[in-house]
């Protein structure tokens, strides 16, 4: 379990995702011993959503509603405040290197130091448009000494430290928070979903030995590489299984309601057992039924899967990141459910591929054993670290400045 001490009995962290097809809510809650424990769940299917953006205001805040309702009828808590996820395209991410350098060779670096060398690395050029969303510390390097997790009190004279950042379009950011705005419910933190799925599907040594998240939602595929403990590279992807039923409802000519339940009742990420089976389909139209042929249904889905992990595969392997991952790649999204999804992965990123399943975090396990939840549950995992030793708040002075308003860390 994920210890964190709180000073308070207990300590309620909700974390909401907005996502292309469904709008979950998790309540999780710190107890005295400092345990995370999940007490809640909300579900709402999604609409005014769309490749994991807002597009339409009204539908998706009455979504997010029903959502909150529901959960706190399952926790037995009133919601006031979450963490909310976002994603969408428009998210970019880049590494940067902040320096700091004193006048004296034996300066002992001092808390006001690793301040200002972190400022610096948030400096760095952008779109007008966009705002920093997502800023994570990686390790520092003290005279050339590299891999340092903590310099205060150590003397030098040049200290760096490196920083993985995401930004994104500050309008389409802020539709996000628009859709709380007649909830009654304040926002704790604007936090990337690749993040937070990768947050809850991995622990200490996975992170330290290397790994890839991917997270294959409906609308968008976000992944995360972790490597030496600290986040490498991340990226998404405006692909997702609403793409796979849109191949299958236009290669098997019917309507995307039709397809999508095709494709759960039906479909897999290879071709087992669908060699010559077919199957009958009423005709909506009154007209015969017609036939469906598996192996065709399953060509259509490979083929975009395929795709889908190949994009993924050759980005990283750009970067030289293949090598580094020695703990391999964890799926985790409705994505993950697809039979034989982990196979195909497998063979398209040689290397260990397995659905992922929350870490360190105890409760309910419809919530952490579900990998359409990882978003929401690595949200309330992020909200319970960032609120050690912190006093809970709103992002409303953050907002102020819009360049700089949607920092996390």
């Amino acid at each position: 379990m994920l210890n964190l001490f709180f000073p308070e009995k207990t300590s309620v962290i909700v974390g909401l995702d907005i996502g292309t097809s469904k709008v979950s809510v998790v309540v999780g809650e710190v107890n005295e011993a400092g345990t995370l424990n999940i007490i809640g769940l909300g579900n709402c299917p999604s609409r005014g959503v769309r490749k994991g953006e807002i597009v339409n205001h009204d539908q998706a805040a009455e979504d997010v509603r029903n959502a909150i309702v529901e959960a706190e009828k399952s926790a037995d808590v009133e919601i006031a405040s979450v963490y909310l996820g976002v994603t969408g395209a428009h998210l970019s991410s880049l590494n940067t290197r902040g320096v700091f350098t004193s006048a004296s060779f034996d300066h002992e670096i001092s808390p006001q130091d690793v301040k200002e060398v972190v400022a610096n690395a948030k400096v760095f050029n952008r779109p007008s448009e966009n705002s920093m969303l997502q800023s994570v510390r990686g390790h520092f390097t003290v005279n050339g000494q590299a891999g340092i997790p903590n310099p205060i009190g150590m003397l030098g004279e040049r200290l760096e430290v490196d920083m993985h950042v995401v930004h994104g379009v500050t309008t389409r950011l802020q539709n996000h928070m628009r859709v709380l705005g007649g909830l009654n419910v304040e926002i704790d933190d604007l936090v990337f979903s690749g993040l937070c799925s990768a947050l809850a599907m991995t622990d200490h040594d996975q992170k330290q030995m290397g790994v890839l998240v991917v997270d294959i939602g409906a609308g968008t595929t976000e992944y995360v590489v972790y490597a030496d403990g600290v986040i490498q590279h991340s990226a998404v992807i405006a692909v997702g299984g609403a793409h796979i039923t849109n191949d299958l409802s236009h290669g098997l000519r019917m309507a995307p309601a039709r397809a999508e339940l095709l494709k759960r009742e039906h479909g897999a990420a290879n071709l087992e057992g669908a060699l010559g089976h077919t199957f009958s389909l009423p005709n909506e139209n009154g007209l015969a039924d017609r036939h469906v042929n598996v192996e065709h249904l399953r060509r259509i889905m490979t083929a975009r899967l395929d795709e889908l992990c190949q994009l993924i595969s050759d980005d990283i392997g750009e970067r030289g990141f293949h090598a580094q991952l020695r703990a391999g790649v964890k799926l985790c999204g409705g994505g993950a459910r697809i039979p034989g999804i982990d196979k195909l992965a497998e063979g398209v990123f040689e290397l260990p591929t397995r659905i992922g399943r929350v870490d360190a975090v105890g409760g309910m396990k419809s919530a952490t054993d579900d990998p359409e939840l990882a978003t929401a549950v690595g949200l309330v995992k992020y909200g319970a670290i960032r609120q050690k030793g912190q006093q809970r708040g709103g992002l409303m002075n953050r907002m102020k400045h819009l360049a700089g308003a949607l920092k996390l860390f």
